[in-house]
């Protein structure tokens, strides 16, 4: 074991450590975050608007502070991006993290000092974790690399403001500096394309233990990487690479293929971060689920999904939550988020610890006839569907067909870029299908009941997501492909792809 990673060992079993006897009491935290945040809270305009003095309970809480999204709180940011301090949490922002929106347009998030640990002292902990329960400490004394958005900022107020995962590359601890690339001049390259071309001149060369990013791009550094240098395999480039950390996309429906260009498995670890905050991370590499990060600065709250509509929906905290309902995640936290819907879908499998599934977006799913399919079930489908009929899919979403063109019943399309086409489409689709049926049995019920017909695959050209995210400027960073739409318009713009 080299020097680094014999200095990091003992700090990282503590974390370990730590983060086990937390878990197991996570209740206990959330109470105690509540508390905290109220406190702080009620020195703050929001605070003093929302009768923060009289708050003494949950119940209270809900009572005085309504569910918002980002246009519910957008005044409140309009005044903290004039500088003015002590608006929605004590003080100013140390960074704005931007993000796109589909009705407010460019979304400002706030990130403060005492906000900040949650973001970066998470990922941290997510990796020491990982290295105390695998032995794994290797990857410390080697190269590794993130891909992300640029680290270049701009300025609102003297606030530093910029994407949340370039913003990441700033606080990045001086111990993993000499270890990270790309280089900054490298990671500042908007262009998705030059930008992964300048990585695999800088990486090819080096001894990469570690590589964290979204699976499609991730896939599309490694064919560079092969192309570039001959090679069959990611293994035979980097031999002690063994860790791959993602988030933002369920990893399943990428892995075959991307173990097919490693050459190996590598161990993974799954994170859960977001602008609003680090929600969860992957705290047992060896199993499914995400422990909820209620042990950093966010009190968590869960509206069931099929109330998320109504004008009173259940809202409930840790404390209630039950396994198997899927949630709608709502953040309190140390930035000011207050009552705040991030817009994800959770479920938990457990609860003492409190692990959970991301299920999906709130506004991705497809109910055109009552259905309400959602993201999970869709990949469980198609994961379910592969593995019986060995097929690599390297990207899909899908939406409704309403109104089909030759007047048939309608039906859920599924515009699907396969790596090599299945020997039968039509048998393909058959199977999936049948796995749709087992996920949803309101979209078995609609088939039944001929109001739909079964699915129908449209297949894509090769390269065809990456070329419809590069029309709309989203290729690479944190941009991803939504799994599924209640509308057509994706499908509209996805049908220029067609095969």
């Amino acid at each position: 074991m080299g020097w680094k990673a014999t200095l990091i060992k003992p700090f990282a079993k503590k974390i370990a450590g730590d983060i086990r006897r937390w878990s197991h009491d996570a209740v206990a935290c959330q109470e105690a975050i509540f508390k905290n945040l109220i406190q702080k809270g009620s020195r703050t305009a929001f605070g003093k608007d929302h009768g923060f003095d009289k708050i003494k309970t949950y119940e209270d809480f809900k009572s005085a502070v309504p569910i918002r999204d980002y246009e519910g709180i957008k005044a409140y940011i309009e005044r903290v991006k004039k500088g003015e301090p002590d608006v929605i949490w004590p003080g100013k922002p140390a960074y704005f993290a931007k993000t796109s929106g589909t009705t407010s347009g460019i979304k400002y998030i706030p990130l403060t000092k005492d906000s900040l640990p949650n973001h970066f002292g998470s990922a941290r902990n997510a990796l020491f974790n990982y290295a105390v329960q695998s032995g794994n400490f290797a990857f410390f004394e080697g190269k590794v690399i993130f891909l992300s958005g640029s680290p270049e900022l701009d300025y609102i107020a003297g606030i530093p403001t910029g994407r949340l995962s370039g913003i990441v590359n700033h606080q990045v601890p001086a111990w993993l500096r000499t270890n990270q690339l790309p280089s900054y001049k490298t990671n500042c390259i908007e262009e998705w394309e030059e930008k992964v071309e300048a990585i695999v001149r800088e990486t090819l060369p080096e001894d990469m233990r570690l590589i964290s990013g979204i699976p499609p791009w991730v896939q599309m550094y490694y064919e560079k990487l092969l192309e570039k240098s001959g090679k069959k395999t990611i293994a035979e480039i980097f031999p002690n690479l063994s860790v791959f950390v993602y988030g933002g996309v369920n990893f399943e429906p990428y892995r075959s293929k991307l173990e097919e260009l490693v050459g190996k498995r590598l161990d993974s670890v799954e994170t859960y971060p977001a602008s609003e905050g680090f929600i969860a991370f992957q705290d047992d590499y060896r199993q499914n689920g995400l422990l909820l990060n209620a042990n950093s600065g966010i009190f968590f709250e869960f509206i069931p999904l099929s109330e998320i509509n109504s004008e009173n929906p259940k809202r409930v905290w840790l404390k209630d939550v039950e396994v198997d309902e899927n949630y709608v995640i709502i953040i309190n936290n140390n930035a000011g988020l207050w009552g705040y819907n991030i817009g994800d879908t959770v479920a938990f499998q457990s609860l003492r610890p409190p692990r959970l599934l991301v299920t999906g977006r709130v506004k991705h799913f497809i109910s055109a006839f009552g259905e309400h399919v959602i993201g999970k079930e869709v990949e469980e489908a198609m994961l379910a569907a592969t593995k019986v009929q060995p097929v690599n899919v390297v990207e899909f979403t899908v939406a409704p067909q309403v109104n089909p063109p030759d007047g048939a019943l309608p039906f859920h399309e599924w515009f699907v870029e396969f790596d090599a086409m299945p020997a039968s489409l039509e048998n393909f689709a058959e199977l999936l299908n049948t796995e749709m049926v087992k996920q949803n049995i309101y979209y078995q019920d609609l088939i039944e009941g001929n109001i739909l017909q079964k699915l129908k695959i449209t297949p894509l050209r090769r390269d065809a997501f990456r070329e419809y995210m590069k029309s709309q400027g989203k290729l690479g960073g944190q941009n991803k492909v939504p799994r599924l739409s209640n509308d057509r318009k994706l499908a509209v713009e996805l049908e220029k792809y067609k095969l």
